[in-house]
Protein backbone atom coordinates (compact mmCIF):
# COMPACT_ATOMS: atom_id res chain seq x y z
CA UNK A 1 0.00 0.00 0.00
CA UNK A 2 1.50 3.66 -0.72
CA UNK A 3 0.10 7.06 1.20
CA UNK A 4 0.08 9.73 -0.65
CA UNK A 5 0.16 13.45 0.63
CA UNK A 6 -0.81 16.48 -1.85
CA UNK A 7 0.47 20.09 -1.29
CA UNK A 8 0.51 23.11 -3.39
CA UNK A 9 -2.50 24.55 -3.08
CA UNK A 10 -3.84 27.60 -2.53
CA UNK A 11 -5.90 30.52 -4.09
CA UNK A 12 -4.63 32.82 -7.16
CA UNK A 13 -6.26 34.80 -9.54
CA UNK A 14 -7.12 33.89 -13.26
CA UNK A 15 -4.67 33.30 -15.73
CA UNK A 16 -1.88 32.58 -13.32
CA UNK A 17 -0.61 29.37 -12.46
CA UNK A 18 0.36 26.77 -9.12
CA UNK A 19 2.09 23.61 -8.88
CA UNK A 20 0.98 20.68 -6.92
CA UNK A 21 2.89 17.96 -5.32
CA UNK A 22 2.42 14.71 -4.09
CA UNK A 23 4.55 13.17 -1.89
CA UNK A 24 4.58 9.41 -1.61
CA UNK A 25 5.35 6.90 0.63
CA UNK A 26 5.05 3.27 1.97
CA UNK A 27 6.32 1.24 -0.83
CA UNK A 28 8.51 1.23 -3.97
CA UNK A 29 7.26 4.77 -6.03
CA UNK A 30 8.47 3.56 -9.06
CA UNK A 31 6.02 0.47 -9.38
CA UNK A 32 3.43 2.78 -9.55
CA UNK A 33 1.16 5.07 -12.55
CA UNK A 34 0.20 8.40 -10.55
CA UNK A 35 -2.89 10.44 -11.20
CA UNK A 36 -4.31 13.66 -10.32
CA UNK A 37 -8.18 14.17 -10.20
CA UNK A 38 -10.73 16.99 -8.98
CA UNK A 39 -13.60 17.63 -7.62
CA UNK A 40 -15.73 20.74 -7.61
CA UNK A 41 -18.19 21.79 -5.63
CA UNK A 42 -21.30 19.80 -6.72
CA UNK A 43 -19.89 18.22 -8.80
CA UNK A 44 -18.30 14.43 -9.40
CA UNK A 45 -14.53 13.71 -9.13
CA UNK A 46 -13.03 13.83 -12.90
CA UNK A 47 -10.07 13.29 -14.11
CA UNK A 48 -7.08 15.44 -15.20
CA UNK A 49 -3.78 13.60 -15.83
CA UNK A 50 -2.21 10.66 -15.49
CA UNK A 51 1.91 9.60 -16.21
CA UNK A 52 3.07 6.36 -16.04
CA UNK A 53 5.63 4.23 -14.05
CA UNK A 54 9.10 6.06 -15.82
CA UNK A 55 7.19 9.67 -16.60
CA UNK A 56 7.60 8.19 -20.07
CA UNK A 57 4.27 8.43 -21.40
CA UNK A 58 1.32 10.62 -20.09
CA UNK A 59 -2.63 11.76 -20.68
CA UNK A 60 -4.82 14.70 -20.36
CA UNK A 61 -8.43 15.25 -20.05
CA UNK A 62 -9.00 17.88 -22.95
CA UNK A 63 -10.22 20.70 -20.56
CA UNK A 64 -6.61 20.90 -18.94
CA UNK A 65 -4.79 19.96 -22.15
CA UNK A 66 -2.34 22.93 -23.17
CA UNK A 67 -2.23 23.95 -20.08
CA UNK A 68 -1.69 21.59 -16.97
CA UNK A 69 1.68 19.45 -16.88
CA UNK A 70 2.32 16.19 -15.13
CA UNK A 71 5.62 15.26 -13.86
CA UNK A 72 7.16 12.56 -11.41
CA UNK A 73 10.83 12.28 -9.54
CA UNK A 74 11.09 8.29 -8.52
CA UNK A 75 14.43 9.57 -7.11
CA UNK A 76 12.29 11.76 -4.46
CA UNK A 77 8.88 10.01 -4.47
CA UNK A 78 6.94 12.55 -5.77
CA UNK A 79 4.50 13.65 -8.37
CA UNK A 80 4.01 17.15 -9.61
CA UNK A 81 1.13 18.78 -11.71
CA UNK A 82 1.89 22.50 -12.85
CA UNK A 83 -0.70 24.27 -13.78
CA UNK A 84 -1.11 27.52 -15.56
CA UNK A 85 -3.32 29.69 -17.09
CA UNK A 86 -5.88 28.92 -14.90
CA UNK A 87 -9.35 29.36 -15.25
CA UNK A 88 -11.71 29.76 -12.33
CA UNK A 89 -13.41 26.31 -13.61
CA UNK A 90 -10.59 24.56 -12.34
CA UNK A 91 -11.66 25.64 -8.94
CA UNK A 92 -11.70 22.27 -7.21
CA UNK A 93 -10.39 19.78 -4.44
CA UNK A 94 -7.15 18.11 -6.49
CA UNK A 95 -6.66 14.68 -5.27
CA UNK A 96 -3.45 12.46 -5.98
CA UNK A 97 -3.89 8.52 -7.06
CA UNK A 98 -1.77 6.00 -7.91
CA UNK A 99 -2.29 2.29 -9.33
CA UNK A 100 0.10 -0.55 -9.05
CA UNK A 101 1.71 -1.03 -12.80
CA UNK A 102 3.62 -0.72 -15.44
CA UNK A 103 0.94 0.21 -18.15
CA UNK A 104 0.81 2.83 -20.05
CA UNK A 105 -0.66 6.56 -18.91
CA UNK A 106 -4.10 5.95 -20.71
CA UNK A 107 -4.69 2.64 -19.49
CA UNK A 108 -5.18 4.09 -15.92
CA UNK A 109 -7.01 6.82 -17.26
CA UNK A 110 -9.66 4.10 -18.09
CA UNK A 111 -9.14 1.73 -15.79
CA UNK A 112 -8.96 3.93 -12.55
CA UNK A 113 -6.78 4.54 -9.49
CA UNK A 114 -6.47 1.97 -6.41
CA UNK A 115 -4.76 4.57 -3.64
CA UNK A 116 -5.87 8.45 -2.87
CA UNK A 117 -4.87 10.75 -1.06
CA UNK A 118 -7.04 13.37 0.97
CA UNK A 119 -6.64 16.25 -1.50
CA UNK A 120 -5.98 19.91 -1.94
CA UNK A 121 -8.07 22.96 -2.63
CA UNK A 122 -7.31 25.22 -5.78
CA UNK A 123 -9.62 28.38 -6.00
CA UNK A 124 -9.16 30.75 -9.00
CA UNK A 125 -10.50 33.88 -8.71
CA UNK A 126 -11.64 35.71 -11.62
Amino acid sequence: QVQLDESGGGLVQAGGSLRLSCAASGRTFGSYAMGWYRQAPGKEREFVAAINWSGGSTYYADSVKGRFTISRDNAVDTVYLLMSSLKPDDTAVYYCAAALGYASATYYYNSGMDYWGKGTLVTVSS
